[in-house]
């Protein structure tokens, strides 16, 4: 059974989703934030159910989705363990929103 990491960006992704939510509700903010990290325990047992990031394929980034959120993971080299990179909204255009963040993957 594989490890999940969270990288310390998309920790910081977690924190700005959170700060946005709890603007109006700090409860529902708890709440979503619980939803979209279960969402990826299924990354324990099953690292390849997500789909491979279109636009990033060459690097062999996936991605699992949540709501309206984008979870974008990389499998490590021993195939055991799994770092989630970023947590990008939808509707952001993600080529923009990632390069901004990581220069170099």
């Amino acid at each position: 059974m594989g490890k999940i990491n969270w990288s310390e960006k998309a920790s910081s992704h977690l924190q700005a989703i959170y700060d946005y939510i709890a603007k109006d509700s700090k409860t529902y903010a708890i709440r979503f934030i619980k939803s979209l990290i279960k969402s990826t325990s299924k990354l324990e047992i099953a690292p390849r159910c997500g789909r491979i990031v279109p636009e990033f394929e060459m690097y062999g980034l996936r991605e699992v989705v949540y709501q309206n959120y984008r979870i974008v993971y990389r499998i490590k080299e021993d195939g055991e363990h799994i770092e989630i990179l970023a947590v990008i909204h939808c509707s952001r255009d993600f080529k923009t929103a990632f390069w901004q963040e990581w220069e170099l993957i």
